[in-house]
């Protein structure tokens, strides 16, 4: 499957319906962002399950300010709705797909847990 564009009339329905969603903030403008492009496109074609989207920062800047993306590219990934990684940079394809091993690698029970502790005040004791 081939990355697809994200805005902001896609952008919360596409995160919150789909199970893994990895997000590339970028600009035409972007060395960097031109140099991961086709990192990112090349692991939405090995990875079927995942949605890959790119936002435009130029064309999609209320989204890009709602994200407070402050420096391209960003790649987030939203593992069932809920935001698990975000980093600056333009990743090797190795680490993209560390990214990638790992969001799927997590107990989204236990972040969920974890969310909820947070949101009720609660300190949640440290996981061994």
């Amino acid at each position: 499957m081939a990355s697809t564009t994200l805005t902001a009339a896609n952008f919360e329905k596409t995160v919150l319906h789909e199970d893994i969603v990895l997000v590339d903030f970028w600009a035409e403008w972007c060395g960097p962002c031109r140099q991961f492009a086709p990192v990112f496109e090349a692991a939405s074609e090995q990875h079927d399950d995942i949605v890959f989207g790119k936002v435009d920062t130029e064309a999609e800047q209320a989204l890009a300010q709602a994200a407070n993306i402050t420096s391209i590219p960003t790649l987030m990934a939203f593992r069932e709705g809920i935001l698990v990684f975000a980093q600056p940079g333009a990743l090797p394809a190795t680490a993209l797909q560390q990214v990638i091993d790992g969001v799927r690698g997590l107990d989204m029970e236990a972040i969920r847990a974890d969310i909820a502790a947070q949101q009720n005040g609660d300190s949640a004791p440290p996981q061994p």
